[in-house]
């Protein structure tokens, strides 16, 4: 289920300010996009897997709360990741 280091280096290369930035919100944002998106096709595959859809629902919510604060502090970087990352369609 996690992500392989080759997927993590390059979402934070287009997030990122440089290589090392990981602590970004957007960086972090995108991350959690691609857990989910991996997590959704293993639930649809096992739906029996409670456990994996609470840890799903676990990492919308904290991907929900790092948008509100983007939104909150940077609406145009809010407007760009959400379009770069094809949410809220």
């Amino acid at each position: 289920m996690a992500l392989n280091k080759e997927c993590v280096t390059s979402i934070i290369a287009k997030f990122g300010k440089n290589e090392k930035d990981t602590g970004a919100a957007e960086v972090q944002i995108a991350l959690l996009t691609e857990r989910i998106n991996q997590l959704t096709g293993h639930c649809k595959q096992f739906k029996k897997d409670k456990s994996g859809q609470r840890g799903l629902l676990i990492l919308v919510g904290q991907r929900r709360r790092m948008l509100k604060y983007i939104q909150r502090t940077n609406l145009e970087g809010y407007r760009k990741l959400i379009k770069e990352l094809g949410l809220r369609k």
